[in-house]
């Protein structure tokens, strides 16, 4: 099993940035896809950035160019940069990983972008 804790996030003007970090406790975490996710009120979760056990990453269209994942192995970090903020990136943000049916989340940290 795999323990996902977020912190990091926070009130923020739009056009500043943030980092975001997931701490992950637990097994064989190098095999796992990693990801961000966020969910604003009324709205469904989705997927912001996600990084594969070989690094290769993937966004979603709205953060691309502004947000960049990154994971760290030796400490068992996942990190998300987040440059620009606009006020449509309030949401609450989640850590993900995953390995084939295990499927694990993190409780969620707030993110509010308003000036």
């Amino acid at each position: 099993q795999v323990q996902l804790v977020e912190s990091g996030g926070g009130l923020v003007q739009p056009g500043k940035s943030l980092r975001l970090s997931c701490a992950a406790s637990g097994t064989a975490f190098t095999v796992y896809v990693l990801g961000w996710y966020r969910q604003a009120p009324g709205k469904q979760r989705e997927l912001v950035a996600s990084i594969s056990s070989r690094y290769s990453t993937e966004y979603a269209d709205s953060v691309k160019g502004r947000f960049t994942i990154s994971r760290d192995n030796a400490v068992n970090t996942i990190y998300l940069e987040m440059n620009n903020l606009k006020p449509e990136d309030t949401a609450v943000y989640y850590c993900n990983a995953k390995y084939f049916r295990l499927d694990y989340w993190g409780q969620g940290t707030q993110v509010t972008v308003s000036s």
